[in-house]
Protein backbone atom coordinates (compact mmCIF):
# COMPACT_ATOMS: atom_id res chain seq x y z
CA UNK A 1 0.00 0.00 0.00
CA UNK A 2 3.37 1.44 0.22
CA UNK A 3 2.89 3.24 -3.54
CA UNK A 4 -0.78 4.01 -2.93
CA UNK A 5 0.40 6.37 -0.23
CA UNK A 6 3.11 7.86 -2.76
CA UNK A 7 0.01 8.20 -5.65
CA UNK A 8 -1.93 10.18 -3.27
CA UNK A 9 0.14 12.71 -2.69
CA UNK A 10 1.69 12.73 -6.47
CA UNK A 11 3.94 14.95 -5.32
CA UNK A 12 5.94 14.18 -2.01
CA UNK A 13 9.36 12.88 -2.28
CA UNK A 14 10.54 10.16 0.10
CA UNK A 15 14.05 9.06 0.47
CA UNK A 16 15.87 6.23 2.03
CA UNK A 17 19.15 5.47 3.00
CA UNK A 18 21.74 3.76 1.41
CA UNK A 19 23.36 0.78 3.68
CA UNK A 20 26.94 1.99 4.55
CA UNK A 21 28.63 -1.16 3.57
CA UNK A 22 28.34 -3.02 0.30
CA UNK A 23 30.46 -6.24 0.12
CA UNK A 24 31.81 -6.77 -3.66
CA UNK A 25 31.03 -9.79 -5.79
CA UNK A 26 34.07 -9.63 -7.15
CA UNK A 27 34.62 -13.55 -8.20
CA UNK A 28 31.39 -12.74 -10.11
CA UNK A 29 32.52 -9.79 -11.43
CA UNK A 30 29.01 -8.75 -10.55
CA UNK A 31 29.04 -4.67 -9.38
CA UNK A 32 26.80 -3.33 -6.87
CA UNK A 33 23.93 -1.37 -7.97
CA UNK A 34 24.29 2.38 -7.28
CA UNK A 35 21.36 4.37 -8.59
CA UNK A 36 18.03 5.13 -7.22
CA UNK A 37 14.56 3.87 -8.59
CA UNK A 38 11.86 6.60 -8.90
CA UNK A 39 7.53 6.58 -9.60
CA UNK A 40 6.23 8.90 -12.24
CA UNK A 41 2.41 9.45 -11.22
CA UNK A 42 1.04 11.28 -14.20
CA UNK A 43 -1.98 13.16 -14.02
CA UNK A 44 -4.38 12.93 -17.51
CA UNK A 45 -4.66 16.52 -17.12
CA UNK A 46 -0.84 17.28 -18.40
CA UNK A 47 -2.23 16.21 -21.68
CA UNK A 48 1.15 13.17 -21.78
CA UNK A 49 -0.01 9.17 -22.57
CA UNK A 50 1.69 6.63 -21.59
CA UNK A 51 3.63 6.56 -24.35
CA UNK A 52 4.89 9.88 -24.39
CA UNK A 53 6.28 9.26 -20.73
CA UNK A 54 8.16 5.54 -21.86
CA UNK A 55 9.90 7.62 -24.79
CA UNK A 56 11.02 10.56 -22.81
CA UNK A 57 12.43 7.44 -20.47
CA UNK A 58 14.64 6.09 -23.88
CA UNK A 59 15.84 9.37 -24.66
CA UNK A 60 16.77 10.02 -21.23
CA UNK A 61 19.04 6.92 -20.54
CA UNK A 62 16.50 5.49 -17.90
CA UNK A 63 15.31 2.04 -17.77
CA UNK A 64 11.81 1.03 -17.22
CA UNK A 65 11.09 -1.15 -14.58
CA UNK A 66 7.45 -1.35 -14.62
CA UNK A 67 3.98 -0.14 -16.40
CA UNK A 68 0.97 1.23 -14.97
CA UNK A 69 -2.49 2.32 -15.64
CA UNK A 70 -1.30 5.54 -14.55
CA UNK A 71 2.62 5.77 -13.35
CA UNK A 72 6.00 4.19 -14.55
CA UNK A 73 8.68 3.39 -12.48
CA UNK A 74 12.05 4.10 -13.67
CA UNK A 75 15.31 3.47 -12.74
CA UNK A 76 18.40 5.52 -13.25
CA UNK A 77 21.96 4.94 -12.65
CA UNK A 78 23.92 7.25 -11.90
CA UNK A 79 21.00 8.49 -9.36
CA UNK A 80 21.02 12.32 -9.70
CA UNK A 81 19.03 11.52 -13.28
CA UNK A 82 15.48 12.44 -13.60
CA UNK A 83 12.80 12.95 -16.40
CA UNK A 84 12.27 15.76 -18.30
CA UNK A 85 8.54 16.07 -17.22
CA UNK A 86 6.47 18.80 -16.65
CA UNK A 87 5.05 17.16 -12.67
CA UNK A 88 7.60 15.84 -10.36
CA UNK A 89 8.40 11.91 -9.52
CA UNK A 90 6.37 10.87 -6.56
CA UNK A 91 9.27 9.44 -4.50
CA UNK A 92 12.39 8.20 -4.88
CA UNK A 93 14.19 4.65 -3.46
CA UNK A 94 17.85 4.51 -3.45
CA UNK A 95 18.11 0.43 -4.10
CA UNK A 96 19.91 -1.98 -1.06
CA UNK A 97 22.82 -3.36 -1.80
CA UNK A 98 23.52 -6.76 -2.45
CA UNK A 99 25.30 -7.49 0.17
CA UNK A 100 22.78 -9.21 2.18
CA UNK A 101 21.46 -10.79 -0.75
CA UNK A 102 23.76 -13.18 -2.07
CA UNK A 103 25.77 -15.14 0.53
CA UNK A 104 27.67 -18.07 -0.91
CA UNK A 105 28.55 -21.55 0.16
CA UNK A 106 24.86 -21.81 1.80
CA UNK A 107 24.32 -25.40 1.78
CA UNK A 108 20.78 -27.16 0.71
CA UNK A 109 18.72 -29.57 2.80
CA UNK A 110 16.35 -31.27 0.77
CA UNK A 111 14.89 -33.63 3.45
CA UNK A 112 12.28 -30.87 4.74
CA UNK A 113 10.64 -27.56 3.19
CA UNK A 114 10.92 -26.21 6.99
CA UNK A 115 14.60 -26.82 7.62
CA UNK A 116 16.23 -26.11 4.46
CA UNK A 117 18.60 -23.08 4.01
CA UNK A 118 18.80 -23.16 0.61
CA UNK A 119 15.31 -20.91 0.22
CA UNK A 120 17.16 -18.21 2.40
CA UNK A 121 19.24 -16.60 -0.26
CA UNK A 122 18.90 -15.73 -4.18
CA UNK A 123 21.36 -18.35 -6.61
CA UNK A 124 23.21 -18.44 -9.75
CA UNK A 125 22.88 -20.49 -12.22
CA UNK A 126 24.92 -23.25 -11.75
CA UNK A 127 23.63 -23.06 -7.46
CA UNK A 128 19.85 -23.46 -9.35
CA UNK A 129 21.18 -26.24 -11.75
CA UNK A 130 22.61 -28.64 -8.72
CA UNK A 131 19.68 -28.25 -7.03
CA UNK A 132 17.35 -29.88 -9.78
CA UNK A 133 19.72 -32.28 -10.41
CA UNK A 134 19.59 -33.08 -6.33
CA UNK A 135 15.73 -32.93 -6.69
CA UNK A 136 16.27 -35.78 -9.05
CA UNK A 137 18.73 -38.16 -7.61
CA UNK A 138 17.17 -37.47 -3.86
CA UNK A 139 13.74 -38.44 -5.27
CA UNK A 140 14.33 -40.38 -8.40
CA UNK A 141 10.62 -41.85 -8.76
CA UNK A 142 9.15 -38.36 -8.36
CA UNK A 143 10.97 -36.14 -9.95
CA UNK A 144 12.25 -36.53 -13.79
CA UNK A 145 13.85 -34.08 -15.86
CA UNK A 146 13.91 -33.25 -19.71
CA UNK A 147 16.16 -31.29 -21.38
CA UNK A 148 13.86 -29.13 -24.05
CA UNK A 149 16.52 -27.28 -26.03
CA UNK A 150 19.19 -25.10 -25.68
CA UNK A 151 19.02 -21.04 -25.28
CA UNK A 152 20.53 -18.51 -27.75
CA UNK A 153 23.88 -18.70 -26.14
CA UNK A 154 23.72 -23.03 -26.31
CA UNK A 155 23.16 -23.13 -22.36
CA UNK A 156 20.23 -26.51 -21.39
CA UNK A 157 16.86 -25.26 -21.02
CA UNK A 158 15.73 -28.09 -18.10
CA UNK A 159 12.33 -28.61 -17.42
CA UNK A 160 11.02 -31.16 -13.45
CA UNK A 161 8.27 -33.40 -14.00
CA UNK A 162 7.42 -34.42 -10.59
CA UNK A 163 4.55 -36.56 -10.54
CA UNK A 164 3.80 -39.95 -8.78
CA UNK A 165 4.03 -42.91 -10.36
CA UNK A 166 1.27 -45.02 -11.76
CA UNK A 167 1.79 -48.34 -9.78
CA UNK A 168 2.01 -45.94 -6.89
CA UNK A 169 -1.67 -44.57 -7.36
CA UNK A 170 -3.43 -47.90 -7.90
CA UNK A 171 -1.65 -49.20 -5.08
CA UNK A 172 -3.72 -46.04 -3.28
CA UNK A 173 -6.51 -46.08 -4.73
CA UNK A 174 -6.10 -42.96 -6.60
CA UNK A 175 -6.77 -42.72 -10.23
CA UNK A 176 -3.69 -43.09 -12.71
CA UNK A 177 -5.36 -40.34 -15.41
CA UNK A 178 -4.31 -36.75 -14.40
CA UNK A 179 -3.98 -33.20 -15.06
CA UNK A 180 -1.53 -31.35 -15.93
CA UNK A 181 0.01 -28.00 -14.08
CA UNK A 182 2.35 -25.62 -15.99
CA UNK A 183 4.82 -23.00 -14.23
CA UNK A 184 7.53 -20.97 -15.19
CA UNK A 185 10.04 -18.97 -13.65
CA UNK A 186 11.07 -15.33 -14.83
CA UNK A 187 11.14 -14.82 -18.33
CA UNK A 188 12.73 -11.43 -17.46
CA UNK A 189 16.19 -12.38 -16.04
CA UNK A 190 15.97 -9.62 -13.09
CA UNK A 191 13.10 -10.88 -11.60
CA UNK A 192 15.23 -13.20 -9.37
CA UNK A 193 11.98 -14.00 -6.80
CA UNK A 194 10.33 -15.62 -9.47
CA UNK A 195 12.61 -18.14 -10.22
CA UNK A 196 13.36 -18.42 -6.36
CA UNK A 197 10.06 -18.75 -6.05
CA UNK A 198 9.75 -21.68 -8.68
CA UNK A 199 12.66 -23.68 -7.13
CA UNK A 200 10.60 -23.72 -4.07
CA UNK A 201 7.06 -24.88 -5.26
CA UNK A 202 9.41 -27.75 -6.62
CA UNK A 203 10.59 -28.26 -3.46
CA UNK A 204 7.41 -28.33 -2.22
CA UNK A 205 5.83 -31.09 -4.14
CA UNK A 206 7.97 -33.40 -2.67
CA UNK A 207 8.22 -32.36 0.81
CA UNK A 208 6.02 -34.64 3.11
CA UNK A 209 2.69 -33.83 3.28
CA UNK A 210 2.54 -33.15 7.28
CA UNK A 211 4.78 -30.06 6.90
CA UNK A 212 3.35 -26.67 6.27
CA UNK A 213 2.98 -25.48 2.53
CA UNK A 214 3.89 -28.94 1.62
CA UNK A 215 1.76 -29.60 -1.99
CA UNK A 216 3.06 -33.33 -2.32
CA UNK A 217 -0.87 -34.60 -1.94
CA UNK A 218 -1.71 -32.63 -5.34
CA UNK A 219 0.39 -35.63 -6.72
CA UNK A 220 -2.26 -37.41 -6.35
CA UNK A 221 -3.98 -35.66 -9.02
CA UNK A 222 -1.52 -33.63 -11.36
CA UNK A 223 1.60 -33.98 -12.99
CA UNK A 224 3.42 -30.94 -12.42
CA UNK A 225 6.04 -29.10 -14.57
CA UNK A 226 8.34 -26.61 -13.49
CA UNK A 227 10.91 -24.98 -15.80
CA UNK A 228 12.86 -22.39 -12.77
CA UNK A 229 15.00 -21.11 -15.19
CA UNK A 230 13.43 -20.41 -18.91
CA UNK A 231 15.65 -17.28 -19.64
CA UNK A 232 19.27 -18.83 -18.57
CA UNK A 233 21.25 -16.23 -20.39
CA UNK A 234 20.01 -13.53 -19.34
CA UNK A 235 19.87 -15.00 -15.96
CA UNK A 236 23.54 -15.49 -15.78
CA UNK A 237 24.09 -11.87 -16.85
CA UNK A 238 22.00 -10.29 -14.24
CA UNK A 239 24.92 -12.25 -11.96
CA UNK A 240 27.75 -11.62 -14.01
CA UNK A 241 27.42 -8.47 -15.25
CA UNK A 242 24.48 -6.28 -14.07
CA UNK A 243 22.00 -7.19 -11.77
CA UNK A 244 19.15 -4.85 -13.26
CA UNK A 245 19.99 -5.43 -17.06
CA UNK A 246 17.14 -3.11 -18.40
CA UNK A 247 15.95 -5.42 -20.79
CA UNK A 248 12.90 -7.99 -20.76
CA UNK A 249 14.80 -10.12 -23.21
CA UNK A 250 16.89 -12.69 -23.75
CA UNK A 251 20.45 -12.52 -24.97
CA UNK A 252 20.47 -13.98 -29.03
CA UNK A 253 22.33 -11.67 -31.62
CA UNK A 254 19.77 -10.33 -33.71
CA UNK A 255 21.79 -9.09 -36.54
CA UNK A 256 24.92 -8.84 -38.01
CA UNK A 257 25.79 -5.08 -37.89
CA UNK A 258 23.41 -4.37 -34.58
CA UNK A 259 24.35 -2.80 -31.76
CA UNK A 260 22.04 -4.46 -29.24
CA UNK A 261 21.01 -7.77 -28.42
CA UNK A 262 17.76 -10.20 -27.23
CA UNK A 263 14.43 -10.08 -27.91
CA UNK A 264 11.63 -9.73 -25.31
CA UNK A 265 10.37 -13.71 -24.51
CA UNK A 266 7.08 -11.86 -23.84
CA UNK A 267 6.56 -9.82 -27.41
CA UNK A 268 7.85 -13.29 -29.70
CA UNK A 269 4.77 -15.74 -29.02
CA UNK A 270 0.61 -15.47 -29.66
CA UNK A 271 -0.62 -12.29 -31.87
CA UNK A 272 3.11 -11.55 -32.51
CA UNK A 273 3.79 -7.85 -34.17
CA UNK A 274 6.51 -6.58 -35.89
CA UNK A 275 5.55 -2.85 -34.90
CA UNK A 276 4.79 -3.08 -31.32
CA UNK A 277 7.48 -0.72 -30.15
CA UNK A 278 5.89 0.35 -26.89
CA UNK A 279 3.29 -1.02 -24.73
CA UNK A 280 -0.46 0.51 -25.19
CA UNK A 281 -2.15 1.30 -21.97
CA UNK A 282 -6.03 0.33 -22.06
CA UNK A 283 -7.12 3.46 -21.06
CA UNK A 284 -5.46 5.37 -24.38
CA UNK A 285 -6.94 3.05 -26.58
CA UNK A 286 -10.69 2.61 -25.98
CA UNK A 287 -11.41 4.96 -28.41
CA UNK A 288 -9.05 4.06 -31.12
CA UNK A 289 -9.23 0.82 -33.58
CA UNK A 290 -6.73 -1.70 -32.10
CA UNK A 291 -6.34 -2.76 -35.67
CA UNK A 292 -4.04 0.59 -36.20
CA UNK A 293 -2.78 1.13 -32.69
CA UNK A 294 0.46 -0.39 -33.60
CA UNK A 295 1.40 1.36 -36.43
CA UNK A 296 4.74 3.09 -37.03
CA UNK A 297 8.29 2.17 -37.81
CA UNK A 298 9.94 -1.53 -37.34
CA UNK A 299 10.88 -1.69 -33.58
CA UNK A 300 13.94 -0.90 -32.94
CA UNK A 301 16.33 -4.18 -31.29
CA UNK A 302 17.48 -2.14 -28.88
CA UNK A 303 14.00 -1.12 -27.27
CA UNK A 304 13.30 -3.45 -24.27
CA UNK A 305 10.07 -4.47 -25.55
CA UNK A 306 12.00 -5.59 -28.92
CA UNK A 307 9.73 -8.51 -30.77
CA UNK A 308 12.24 -9.83 -32.56
CA UNK A 309 11.92 -10.28 -36.77
CA UNK A 310 9.44 -13.39 -36.62
CA UNK A 311 7.19 -14.94 -34.26
CA UNK A 312 9.07 -17.66 -31.61
CA UNK A 313 12.49 -16.69 -33.25
CA UNK A 314 13.43 -16.38 -29.55
CA UNK A 315 14.69 -20.15 -29.42
CA UNK A 316 13.77 -20.16 -25.44
CA UNK A 317 10.19 -19.35 -26.49
CA UNK A 318 9.93 -21.93 -29.18
CA UNK A 319 11.43 -24.46 -26.83
CA UNK A 320 9.03 -23.79 -24.08
CA UNK A 321 6.03 -23.99 -27.24
CA UNK A 322 7.29 -27.39 -28.46
CA UNK A 323 8.02 -28.73 -25.02
CA UNK A 324 4.26 -28.08 -24.38
CA UNK A 325 2.84 -29.83 -27.57
CA UNK A 326 3.89 -33.04 -25.66
CA UNK A 327 2.10 -32.81 -22.79
CA UNK A 328 -1.30 -34.08 -21.64
CA UNK A 329 -4.18 -33.44 -19.96
CA UNK A 330 -3.15 -29.69 -19.28
CA UNK A 331 -5.68 -28.09 -17.36
CA UNK A 332 -3.57 -24.97 -15.63
CA UNK A 333 -0.37 -22.90 -16.14
CA UNK A 334 1.01 -19.77 -14.11
CA UNK A 335 3.86 -17.60 -14.84
CA UNK A 336 6.00 -16.31 -12.10
CA UNK A 337 6.84 -12.65 -12.62
CA UNK A 338 7.61 -9.60 -10.55
CA UNK A 339 6.62 -7.23 -8.95
CA UNK A 340 3.39 -5.79 -8.23
CA UNK A 341 0.84 -8.21 -6.56
CA UNK A 342 -1.14 -8.87 -9.57
CA UNK A 343 -3.21 -12.06 -10.83
CA UNK A 344 -4.25 -11.92 -14.48
CA UNK A 345 -6.25 -13.58 -17.00
CA UNK A 346 -5.74 -14.04 -20.61
CA UNK A 347 -5.86 -11.76 -22.87
CA UNK A 348 -2.55 -9.09 -23.09
CA UNK A 349 -2.69 -8.84 -26.61
CA UNK A 350 -6.36 -6.78 -26.14
CA UNK A 351 -8.42 -5.20 -24.02
CA UNK A 352 -11.49 -5.44 -26.08
CA UNK A 353 -11.65 -9.17 -26.33
CA UNK A 354 -13.23 -12.02 -23.31
CA UNK A 355 -12.05 -14.97 -23.10
CA UNK A 356 -15.26 -17.43 -23.19
CA UNK A 357 -13.69 -18.78 -20.00
CA UNK A 358 -13.39 -15.50 -18.77
CA UNK A 359 -15.94 -16.60 -15.45
CA UNK A 360 -14.38 -19.23 -14.82
CA UNK A 361 -10.70 -17.87 -14.85
CA UNK A 362 -11.71 -15.02 -12.79
CA UNK A 363 -13.63 -16.83 -10.28
CA UNK A 364 -10.52 -19.25 -9.39
CA UNK A 365 -8.76 -15.79 -9.72
CA UNK A 366 -10.34 -14.26 -6.74
CA UNK A 367 -9.91 -17.32 -4.52
CA UNK A 368 -6.20 -17.87 -5.69
CA UNK A 369 -5.58 -13.94 -4.48
CA UNK A 370 -8.02 -14.56 -1.71
CA UNK A 371 -5.56 -17.61 -0.89
CA UNK A 372 -2.33 -15.55 -0.62
CA UNK A 373 -4.01 -13.20 1.57
CA UNK A 374 -4.32 -15.63 4.25
CA UNK A 375 -0.99 -16.66 4.49
CA UNK A 376 0.64 -13.39 5.30
CA UNK A 377 -1.88 -10.91 4.65
CA UNK A 378 -0.65 -9.80 1.19
CA UNK A 379 -3.42 -8.16 -1.38
CA UNK A 380 -3.35 -9.00 -4.97
CA UNK A 381 -5.68 -7.39 -7.61
CA UNK A 382 -6.93 -9.47 -10.18
CA UNK A 383 -7.94 -8.54 -13.96
CA UNK A 384 -7.32 -9.24 -17.18
CA UNK A 385 -3.32 -8.72 -18.44
CA UNK A 386 -4.32 -5.81 -20.83
CA UNK A 387 -6.38 -4.19 -18.12
CA UNK A 388 -4.41 -4.58 -14.99
CA UNK A 389 -0.92 -3.35 -17.11
CA UNK A 390 -1.13 -2.72 -20.70
CA UNK A 391 -2.06 -4.24 -24.51
CA UNK A 392 0.74 -6.49 -26.07
CA UNK A 393 1.12 -8.86 -28.07
CA UNK A 394 2.96 -11.98 -27.95
CA UNK A 395 2.02 -12.66 -24.40
CA UNK A 396 3.03 -16.30 -23.31
CA UNK A 397 -0.20 -16.48 -21.04
CA UNK A 398 -2.46 -15.42 -24.05
CA UNK A 399 -0.24 -18.35 -25.86
CA UNK A 400 -1.00 -20.98 -23.04
CA UNK A 401 -5.13 -20.10 -22.84
CA UNK A 402 -5.83 -19.56 -27.30
CA UNK A 403 -3.24 -22.37 -28.87
CA UNK A 404 -2.21 -24.83 -25.92
CA UNK A 405 -5.74 -25.27 -24.75
CA UNK A 406 -4.95 -24.66 -21.05
CA UNK A 407 -8.16 -23.34 -19.10
CA UNK A 408 -6.76 -21.27 -16.26
CA UNK A 409 -3.61 -19.79 -17.66
CA UNK A 410 -2.13 -16.92 -15.47
CA UNK A 411 0.60 -14.64 -15.17
CA UNK A 412 1.55 -13.43 -11.20
CA UNK A 413 3.27 -10.71 -10.51
CA UNK A 414 4.98 -11.49 -6.74
CA UNK A 415 5.68 -9.47 -4.20
CA UNK A 416 6.46 -6.22 -3.75
CA UNK A 417 4.70 -2.88 -5.32
CA UNK A 418 7.64 -0.71 -5.63
CA UNK A 419 9.34 -0.06 -2.57
CA UNK A 420 11.88 -2.92 -3.59
CA UNK A 421 10.84 -3.35 -6.85
CA UNK A 422 12.97 -5.82 -8.77
CA UNK A 423 15.33 -6.07 -5.39
CA UNK A 424 13.30 -7.57 -2.85
CA UNK A 425 15.55 -8.63 -0.33
CA UNK A 426 16.23 -12.37 0.60
CA UNK A 427 15.08 -12.25 3.57
CA UNK A 428 11.41 -12.10 1.77
CA UNK A 429 11.96 -15.64 -0.51
CA UNK A 430 10.34 -17.91 1.93
CA UNK A 431 7.36 -15.49 3.04
CA UNK A 432 6.30 -15.34 -0.81
CA UNK A 433 7.01 -18.91 -1.29
CA UNK A 434 4.50 -19.91 1.14
CA UNK A 435 2.10 -17.59 0.12
CA UNK A 436 2.48 -18.77 -3.80
CA UNK A 437 2.29 -22.36 -2.54
CA UNK A 438 -1.14 -21.65 -0.53
CA UNK A 439 -1.96 -20.42 -4.08
CA UNK A 440 -1.03 -22.96 -6.48
CA UNK A 441 -3.03 -25.28 -3.58
CA UNK A 442 -5.87 -23.54 -4.19
CA UNK A 443 -6.16 -23.33 -8.13
CA UNK A 444 -5.13 -27.49 -7.85
CA UNK A 445 -8.50 -27.62 -5.79
CA UNK A 446 -10.25 -25.29 -7.69
CA UNK A 447 -9.32 -27.09 -11.32
CA UNK A 448 -9.86 -30.46 -10.23
CA UNK A 449 -13.09 -29.98 -8.30
CA UNK A 450 -11.69 -30.67 -4.71
CA UNK A 451 -12.13 -27.71 -2.90
CA UNK A 452 -12.58 -28.04 0.85
CA UNK A 453 -16.59 -27.12 0.52
CA UNK A 454 -17.10 -29.66 -1.93
CA UNK A 455 -18.64 -27.77 -4.60
CA UNK A 456 -17.70 -23.89 -6.55
CA UNK A 457 -19.15 -21.45 -5.08
CA UNK A 458 -20.28 -18.31 -7.53
CA UNK A 459 -19.98 -14.87 -6.80
CA UNK A 460 -22.50 -12.84 -7.65
CA UNK A 461 -22.01 -9.93 -10.59
CA UNK A 462 -21.99 -7.37 -8.08
CA UNK A 463 -18.64 -9.33 -5.97
CA UNK A 464 -16.79 -10.09 -8.92
CA UNK A 465 -16.66 -6.84 -10.02
CA UNK A 466 -16.01 -5.15 -7.13
CA UNK A 467 -13.14 -7.53 -5.97
CA UNK A 468 -11.32 -7.26 -9.63
CA UNK A 469 -11.36 -4.13 -10.23
CA UNK A 470 -13.61 -4.18 -13.39
CA UNK A 471 -14.41 -1.11 -14.92
CA UNK A 472 -18.34 -0.71 -16.01
CA UNK A 473 -17.16 -1.13 -19.16
CA UNK A 474 -15.46 -4.01 -18.85
CA UNK A 475 -17.48 -5.76 -16.85
CA UNK A 476 -20.64 -4.63 -19.31
CA UNK A 477 -18.28 -6.84 -21.86
CA UNK A 478 -17.37 -9.80 -20.01
CA UNK A 479 -21.17 -10.17 -19.05
CA UNK A 480 -22.15 -9.48 -22.86
CA UNK A 481 -19.63 -12.09 -23.87
CA UNK A 482 -21.08 -14.59 -21.41
CA UNK A 483 -24.49 -14.10 -22.09
CA UNK A 484 -26.31 -17.38 -23.34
Amino acid sequence: MFWRWLLALSCAGLTYALPSSVDEQSHLGLQPPRGVLRRYAFPKSQGLSIEDVLHITETSGGQVWQVGPSHVDVYFQPGNQQLDLPFPHAGTIPLKQLKDLQPFGVGSNLSSLANSTYHAVYHPLYEIEAFVQEMARTYPDIVQLTNIGHSAEGREMIAMQISKPEDELKRTGNPARKAGFVITGAQHSREWIATSTALYLAHALVADATESFALSSWLDYFDFYIIAVPNPDGYAYTWDHDRHWYAYKNRQIVGPAEKCVGIDMNRSGFKWKSKSRLPSLASDIQNTNETVSNQGADADPCSSWYPGHRPFEAPEVNNIANFITTLPALKAYVDLRSYGQMLSTPYSYTCKKVPKDAEDQLEAALGAANAIKQVHGTPFSTGSLCSQLYKASGNVVDYMYAKAGIKYAYSVHLRDTGTYGFSLPAEWIRPVGEETANMIRFLASFVSGRNKKGARTFPGPNTIARLSHLTCMQYASLSETLRP
